[in-house]
């Protein structure tokens, strides 16, 4: 988030993220489900407990919630840590989990090497009202797909894959068509 806007952003983010309901899917409140297993849970918990000795602060969330009726679940508040650098463990690997981290930024190269500045490259979203910062920075960043002023807002019709070590080939559209054909040339040569 751009340094000016920074603390206001984090003030509204964390205020909106509290908001989130963590539940059974059966239940209509619910905004955020459970993660697929034990295993995967202790995972994204220990980037949490571990958060400070990488270089981060919880800011917000980290604890296991219990969901009456199915205390069993592998339920966990949406967390949010705010970090001082990109090179963090946070920032580099993939948690899979309800883990966000903030980091302010000053310049708009400054943000596209952040952005950039991870082994991956699935997504990334630019909020922003400039027309032309949007042509620059999407054109720079090393993302299979860009969004800009939204999230997850996609035709299925369109390709869908990432870059570097977040996948090979795209699925939708016609590139998943190429992706799951395999090319086959014949050469017949037909004498009389």
């Amino acid at each position: 988030m751009e340094r000016s806007l920074y603390d206001q952003f984090k003030t509204d983010f964390i205020s909106k993220v509290k908001t989130l309901t963590v539940g059974h899917p059966s239940s209509n409140s619910t905004k955020l489900g459970a993660l697929v297993s034990k295993a995967h849970l202790e995972k994204v918990e220990a980037y949490i407990h571990n958060a400070e000795a990488y270089g981060g602060s919880i800011v917000s969330g980290g604890k296991r919630v219990l969901v009456e009726g199915y205390e069993g679940g592998y339920y966990l508040e949406p967390t949010v840590i705010e970090v001082t650098s990109n090179d963090c463990k946070l920032n580099q690997e993939e948690i899979f989990g309800p883990v966000v981290t903030l980091m302010p930024f000053d310049t708009e190269e400054e943000a596209l090497v952040l952005a950039n500045g991870t082994k991956y490259g699935l997504s990334a979203t630019i909020w922003t009202s400039d027309l032309n910062r949007t042509m620059r920075l999407s054109n720079s960043i090393e993302a299979g797909i860009v969004w800009v002023n939204t999230w997850m807002n996609r035709d299925l019709r369109t390709p869908f894959g990432g870059v570097k070590a977040s996948g090979v080939g795209r699925e939708g559209g016609f590139e998943a068509l190429r992706f799951f054909t395999e090319a086959k040339n014949v050469c017949i040569e037909y004498s009389q």
